[in-house]
């Protein structure tokens, strides 16, 4: 093999490195900022933190994603793609309606239990009446999928007589996120308010179980 040869040849190999390289850090940044944003909030989070933690500098920081802003934004775009991203694998269509609804609504407990910084995230973007959320074309293209599916299994349900008629999906859903995300993001104040720790598993799962009642009573065919 010739020495142009080798250079080309050594181009080749070297190329996927740099990209791996680059996505590596952007994704570290991506992680790094996650944690900061939702234990700070937009205004308190800071940039000299996230690159400290992600390992890199400012400058690359700048250079993925523009601004404190742009990182903002796909930081929350992220969090929500993800939450989308495991609705939609949930495997609906070889279930009862019933059944199908009530595996979402445990997929949300599951998830929010288990992604707590998704919890703040949201909570921190309410306090600013999601200012960053409605920049981002992404999410609102994100929402739209698990609402169809939800509704699907409700036009399958009240066909067959197992759910009673009329349940809009986005009511429905919106009831499904509060039962699983109040007592989350609440958690704290709720506690000191009633002398109680909310935060025992036990009482937690007492909580989601009485949560699971309700869900099923409101889609009862004989709700009069």
């Amino acid at each position: 093999m010739n020495i142009e040869a080798k250079m080309i040849a050594r181009a080749k190999v070297a190329k996927p490195k740099r990209s791996r390289n680059a996505e590596d850090t952007r994704d570290k940044i991506l992680r790094a900022a996650r944690s900061e944003f939702a234990s700070h909030g937009f205004a308190g989070a800071r940039i000299e933190r996230i690159v400290l933690a992600a390992e890199t500098n400012p400058r690359m920081l700048y250079h993925y994603f523009g601004d404190k802003s742009g990182l903002y934004v796909a930081v929350l775009e992220d969090a929500i793609g993800n939450l989308r991203r495991e609705e939609m694998k949930i495997d609906v269509e070889h279930l009862a309606p019933i059944a199908g609804l009530m595996q979402l609504f445990e997929f949300m407990n599951t998830h929010f239990e288990s992604d707590l910084p998704l919890v703040r995230l949201l909570r921190n973007e309410n306090l600013q009446q999601a200012r960053y959320l409605k920049t981002s074309r992404r999410i609102r293209e994100m929402s739209s999928p698990v609402l169809a599916l939800i509704d699907g299994l409700l036009a399958r349900g009240a066909a067959e007589g197992s759910v009673r008629a009329g349940v809009d999906a986005l009511q429905l859903y919106v009831m499904m996120v509060a039962l699983n995300q109040f007592p989350l993001s609440n958690v704290h104040t709720l506690s000191v308010i009633f002398d109680q720790n909310l935060s025992k598993l036990a009482w937690r799962a007492a909580r989601h179980a009485a949560a699971r009642e309700m869900i099923r009573a409101y889609l009862r065919p004989d709700l009069g």
